[in-house]
């Protein structure tokens, strides 16, 4: 079953508090960005100590596109957060980042951007929770769907049969349909839905978009 995933990219704290409102009673998972302005020149909430005793019905996964996530991942490794998803880019301590997160009960996750090869995921089959691939330059909501991503997802289904495929960023229906063809089960949509006249329509829309019989095992 395909899982829509509101995406929550926004510059301050108060403002997340508001999208996670407003999706609480819609979603079961929300995606939160965190941009340093280093791995990626945008600059997004990037402070882990803003959920300390946040409480929410909502599953929390963090997006960390920070440089040298090794430096701060126990940081999220806290209460509200129960998937945290790092750049293959950003370190040289995959295993590391991996094993920091399991050891916290937390499903660890690992993303590439659009121009980087799929081969690089390779080596982390079996080892994470879920594969994203981002569909859009790190940083700011609003930007056009890269459309190289359909072919990665369908390298990863044949080599990687039972993954969890994630797609980031440029998510609409015409999209929505296609990677799910293609074998992806979550799909992470924020200006899409939040630009909507109505959200709860518009994550309907995305997740009946394509029949879920053509979903690849």
């Amino acid at each position: 079953m395909v899982e829509i995933i509101p995406s929550v990219n926004v510059s301050n704290f108060e403002e997340l508090k508001e999208r996670l409102k407003l999706v609480e009673p819609l979603t079961k998972w929300a995606h939160l960005d965190v941009s340093d302005g280093v791995f990626t020149k945008y600059v997004s909430w990037h402070e882990p100590k803003d959920l300390v005793g946040f409480k929410t019905k909502l599953k929390l996964e963090v997006h960390l596109m920070i440089d040298q996530p090794e430096r701060e991942i126990e940081e999220w490794l806290i209460k509200p957060v129960n998937r945290v998803i790092f750049h293959q880019e950003a370190t040289k301590e995959h295993q590391f980042l991996i094993n920091k997160i399991h050891e916290a009960k937390k499903e660890a996750g690992i993303a590439i951007k659009p121009d980087t090869p799929w081969l690089k995921l390779f080596p982390y089959i079996n080892k994470v929770d879920i594969f994203q691939l981002l569909a859009v330059s790190p940083g700011p909501s609003g930007q056009e769907f890269s459309e190289e991503i359909f072919h990665k997802i369908g390298h990863i289904r044949h080599v990687a049969p039972h993954a969890i495929i994630e797609i980031d960023g440029g998510v609409n229906k015409s999209v929505a349909r296609r990677c799910i063809t293609e074998g992806a089960k979550l799909l992470v949509a924020g200006s899409y839905l939040f630009n909507s006249k109505n959200i709860k329509k518009a994550i309907e829309e995305l997740k009946n978009y394509a029949p879920p019989t053509r979903i690849k095992n």
